[in-house]
Formats: structure tokens, C-alpha cells, sequence
């Protein structure tokens, strides 16, 4: 008998999903089931970690803890070798925490988990995985267990190009989107979200887990690149007919998608208890703020000279900073960071900063930072300067930027050597909020809302659904209001023995090569966190 379902949606935000749920706009309510679900269940708003970003997020709310333990900050990690930088993609071997697929299988628990991030290469589960962010030619050798494919090759319709990301089409597809390139990106994700709704049902059906765990991710696609038919100041201001057109294929995925959630929780059963959440909301960003731009003004690093060769082009083009390292202090490594790397000086001829240098480094650099005007006058456009120690407390704290910035507008960097500095854009588009969603409906859940979450409590109560204890480690905890008092009294709230630590067991599995890597990074750069 399945006891908890759980259906994450990215990037899902109440500012839309309010829309979705009523009817402001004469359109008729888009979301019936989850209507019901908001009626009649719990909500709240869920803050995600210091930075929003999809990694850190999805990372922090299976693990319970914040980024400074588990150790993921970004899509892409870097290594500094003095006098060249390196970059790669985060992958599930940077995980310095049990997840609590781990939790639950050790325990005797059966999962089934899709569709996470971070998730590949796969540890094996008692039940089956199947891990987000793998590209189709990888994915048979990236689920688990094994024979776990050839099951999923029998599903009515199944297409592994469809359910993983297609990034030889989705690389084709820029910021700047022509009409029928943004109509294009709202149809096409619809066969994807429906290959992941059919594998979801197919094994609630067949295995009946403890926990079901789905993740449909082109809530944060969409909003990426069609805010501007759902943010409500544009469409109360009026929408074009062509804007107009684009909305109703939108709100045509959102009727899709209610509709395989009211499935989804038909097929678990009249017990079950259904949580829904995303890893951050979502709003809108009016500006380019070329952040490395700023700081090789004010001196802080140098651009790398290029003699116009190819690979000097390709360098200019690359998605991370390309700087002269012998001469550069501190740094943006990639827009989907939003954060400064202060280098310190450690051994003697070191590029950097002496590290007795280091705090008044620092706060000089902090002060230049808010100094830097919003264009439209009388503020500054980076709204809060986050500190390391203060954010990323835990083991891995060291690997985290020394600052992340919080724009006006909450929007990501540039890292590119392009002018102005900071640029309007042509059309508003969507970023992160660090405000996503958290619901929950069924089997003693209270009727009732709080007005806000942390992203890791989410662990714990998928974590208690299970009747399990919670692990003394985790950074979270099961919100009172969350349940009924007699659920409560006949179901308390047990904190046990602390997470086990991580052993990575490759069963079969393998790594991402570089071009599937270069695909992955065509793809971020579509969507936004990465640049043209």
C-alpha cells in the first residue's frame, strides 16, 4: 500500500499557481484537482536555500540539510590551479549526505524516485530510480536496478528521447525566442511531462511502493521563458493576440499536468498522504548585470588577452569566466552562481590574496558592490550580499563563494566582458524567487496554512509519512500545523539516530561524457543560467 506520494513540480510559485487555482482572468479555474488540494489540504510558501537554484534546492530537500553539509552550490563546480581554472558539472558523487531515498530503503522502506536532479550515477534503492538530468544515450546505464529499463521499455508509449532532455533540439532554442520558438518550447515539453506521468503510473500500479517520488519539471522551463504571459502586472495590463495565443497553450499544460496529479493520486489509494513542492518560485528579471564586467573595472581581476584564434573565440564564448588568472583577485565563476570568489594567496608567489588581507579584502569589495547604482536611480541594484560563513556553515562551507549577490531583481549574472555593465532587457523574462510552494492533502493532513517553510523540512516529513524517526542530523522538522492533533497523537514525532554516511556504489552505471556534458550546458544556456 503506497503511504506517501510525493510530486514535485519545479519552480512551481503561488503567484501563478493562485491564478491556476481561481478564475482572475474570466479563463475558468486551469487547475480543478489541485483547487481541491489547496481547499481542502495544507499550504504554505517553501524558502529555498541562500541561492535558489535548481542543485542546491532539489539537493537540500531530499537530504534535509543546507548546502554548506551536503555540498552542492551550482550546476557546474570549479577547480582553482593557480594559474588556470577548471570547470565540470556537479554530479550525485558531490552528495556529502544520505539522501532520503537511502534513509528510506535502509529502513526497509520501497521507493520510487523520478526524475530528481543530481541523482546520476545511481546508488541502488529498495525499489527504482530513475535520475533528471541524463541525456537519452545514457539513460538505460543510469537507472536502477538495471533491469529497471527493459520495464520501463514495455510501458504503452514509452520513448527515452522524449523523457530525457533532448538537448540537440533544446540547444537550438536561445534566450531571445521568436513567437513560434517559444510556441515550439511550450508544446514539445508536453511529451516529456507525459513520459514521466506514464512511468509513474505504471510503477504505482505494478509496485505499490511506500513512496512514490515524481519530479515534472517543465513547471520551471515555461516559466523561464514565458513569464511574460504570466506574470499578473503584464496580463492585467493587457496581453497582444500573439501573447494571448502563447497563454492558452501555457494554461493548456497546466490542465495536463492537474490531470495526471488527480491520476497519480487516484491510483495511490483513499490513505495516502500527498505532499507537492518546489525547489523555488519564480518571478521576473528586467535586467543583464555583466557582474565580472564591474569588477575588472574596479580592478578586481583581468581579462585573459586573446589574438582573435578560434580558441580565443571559444574561450570568449565559454559559459565561465575567462580571465588572467596571475592577475585576478576575485570573480564570478558562472551566471548561474550569482557568487564572488575572493582567491587567497596561500603559499608565497600565489595569484590572490594574502590571507592576513583577507576580511578588509573583502569588505572593500563589498562596499564597491553596493555602490553600484540601480539604473532607475535611488537604490542599489544588488539588493543583499550574502557571507559565506553566515550562510554555508557545515563541511563542505570552504567550496562555497565568498559572497552570493541578491539582485533587485532576483536575477542571475553575466559573467561576460560585454557593455553596458548592466543592460534592459527586451522582454521581462523568469528567474528565481527564493519563495517556491509546499502543499499536502490526504490521510490526516489539517486543513489549515502556515505562512512559511524551509525547503530541508520537506526531507522530514516525507521522512515521517514513512513511520520513520527523523535523523537527529537533519536541519528540519515536521511542522506543527502540518497534521491533525489526533494524527498527531496516534503518529508522534520520533528523532533518531543520526544520517549514515555516504558510500557510493556504482552498480552498473557510468559517468557523462564530454559531449553529453557540452549538451548539458547548451541546454542551462537555453533556459537561462548559462549565456549565449
Amino acid at each position: 500500500m503506497v503511504k506517501t506520494l510525493f510530486i514535485g513540480m519545479d519552480g512551481a510559485t503561488f503567484t501563478v499557481l493562485d491564478q491556476l487555482t481561481n478564475d482572475p482572468y474570466g479563463e475558468g479555474v486551469t487547475m480543478p484537482f489541485m483547487r481541491k488540494v489547496m481547499n481542502e489540504g495544507f499550504h504554505a510558501k517553501l524558502r529555498s536555500t541562500p541561492h535558489p537554484l535548481t542543485p542546491p534546492a532539489w539537493t537540500s530537500l531530499v537530504t534535509g540539510r543546507s548546502p554548506g553539509h551536503h555540498g552542492v552550490y551550482d550546476f557546474v563546480r570549479f577547480e582553482d590551479r593557480g594559474n588556470e581554472m577548471f570547470f565540470t558539472l556537479y554530479d550525485s558523487r558531490d552528495i556529502r549526505k544520505e539522501t532520503i531515498w537511502s534513509i528510506a530503503s535502509r529502513q526497509d522502506r520501497s521507493v520510487v524516485s523520478l526524475n530528481f536532479p543530481m541523482m546520476a550515477p545511481v546508488n541502488p534503492v529498495n525499489g527504482s530510480l530513475v535520475p533528471g538530468f541524463v541525456s537519452w544515450k545514457h539513460l538505460k546505464m543510469n537507472v536502477t536496478p538495471p533491469e529497471l529499463y527493459d520495464r520501463l521499455k514495455g510501458i504503452d508509449g514509452f520513448n527515452a528521447k522524449e523523457l530525457a532532455w533532448d538537448f540537440e533540439r533544446e540547444a537550438q532554442i536561445g534566450e531571445q525566442m521568436s513567437q513560434d520558438e517559444l510556441e515550439r518550447w511550450v508544446t514539445e515539453h508536453m511529451p516529456r511531462e507525459e513520459q514521466w506521468f506514464r512511468i509513474a503510473e505504471a510503477l504505482l500500479k505494478e509496485d505499490q511502493p511506500d513512496i512514490c517520488a515524481v519530479m515534472f519539471d517543465g513547471t520551471d522551463k515555461l516559466q523561464h521563458q514565458v513569464w511574460h504571459v504570466l506574470d499578473p502586472q503584464r496580463i492585467e495590463a493587457g496581453l497582444s493576440d500573439e501573447d494571448k495565443r502563447l497563454r492558452e497553450m501555457v494554461l493548456n499544460y497546466f490542465r495536463t499536468l492537474d490531470s495526471y496529479v488527480e491520476r497519480l493520486v487516484g491510483l495511490a489509494g483513499d490513505d495516502v498522504q500527498v505532499f507537492f513542492a518546489s525547489d523555488h518560485g519564480f518571478t521576473g528579471s528586467e535586467y543583464v548585470f555583466r557582474v565580472n564586467r564591474l569588477l575588472g573595472e574596479l580592478g578586481y581581476l583581468k581579462w585573459r588577452k586573446h589574438e582573435g584564434s578560434d580558441a580565443d573565440k571559444r574561450r570568449e564564448d565559454a559559459n565561465f569566466a575567462d580571465l588572467d588568472w596571475e592577475h585576478t583577485k576575485a570573480f564570478c565563476p558562472t551566471p548561474s552562481s550569482n557568487g564572488i570568489v575572493i582567491r587567497l594567496a596561500e603559499n608565497e608567489g600565489d595569484p590572490g590574496v594574502p590571507i592576513e588581507e583577507y576580511y578588509e579584502f573583502r569588505q572593500k569589495l563589498i562596499d564597491d558592490l553596493m555602490a553600484f547604482e540601480h539604473p532607475e536611480g535611488g537604490r542599489p541594484f544588488i539588493r543583499d550580499i550574502l557571507l559565506r560563513e553566515e550562510v554555508f556553515p557545515g563541511i563542505a562551507r570552504r567550496e562555497a563563494p565568498d559572497l552570493t549577490l541578491i539582485l533587485d531583481d532576483y536575477g542571475f549574472v553575466s559573467v561576460k566582458d560585454r557593455a553596458p555593465t548592466i543592460i534592459k532587457r527586451p522582454v521581462m523574462i523568469g528567474t528565481h524567487h527564493p519563495d517556491g510552494i509546499f502543499l499536502a492533502y490526504g490521510n490526516g493532513v489539517a486543513n489549515t496554512s502556515v505562512d512559511l517553510m524551509n525547503i530541508m523540512d520537506v526531507a522530514a516529513i516525507l521522512v515521517y509519512s514513512l513511520g520513520l524517526d527523523i535523523p537527529e542530523d537533519f536541519e528540519a522538522k515536521v511542522p506543527d500545523e502540518l497534521f491533525t492533533e489526533d494524527y498527531f497523537r496516534s503518529n508522534p514525532v520520533k528523532i533518531g539516530d543520526p544520517t549514515m554516511a555516504v558510500q557510493f556504489n556504482r552498480q552498473g552505471t557510468e559517468g557523462m561524457s564530454d559531449h553529453d556534458k557540452e549538451k548539458i550546458f547548451d541546454q542551462l544556456r537555453a533556459l537561462g543560467y548559462l549565456e549565449d
